[in-house]
């Protein structure tokens, strides 16, 4: 929960102050990949940081809503159908800028969509390698 609220609170408060500052979609779009990556490689822990499936979903719920459900639906189904969370997590996590096609009013936070569902793709190269010999 704590790592969905670092990528909520942070999208939150740039969406909250995008008209006083006049910060662009592109800027809250920025704020979105900033918030990921903060995750990922975390300059306080020496750039080891976690595989951001969570904070990506807390990213995602302060973009479009309905994008985070949709994922988060997908996610529910495979790991309660499959029994297996990082291969939920992959589903959803591929399925994301699909979902975000049809949800999000933007095309820079479809676009940031993408980037974080690439990074946490990456960054779960040991999982794939590891479902794939089964």
């Amino acid at each position: 929960l704590g790592d969905a609220a670092k990528g909520l609170v942070a999208v939150l408060l740039a969406r909250v102050l995008q008209e006083p500052l006049g910060l662009s979609d592109s800027a809250i779009a920025a704020v979105a990949l900033a918030a990921l990556v903060g995750h990922m490689w975390p300059v306080f822990f020496g750039f080891k940081g976690g595989k951001g499936v969570a904070t990506a979903l807390g990213v995602l719920l302060a973009l479009s809503p309905a994008t985070a459900l949709v994922c988060a639906l997908i996610w529910l189904v495979m790991a309660f159908g499959f029994k297996v969370s990082s291969l939920a997590a992959l589903v959803a996590t591929t399925a994301a800028p699909l979902a975000a096609l049809f949800f999000m009013p933007h095309t820079s936070w479809i676009f940031a969509t993408l980037a974080i569902a690439i990074l946490v793709l990456l960054r779960h190269k040991s999982n794939i390698l590891n479902l794939i010999k089964g």
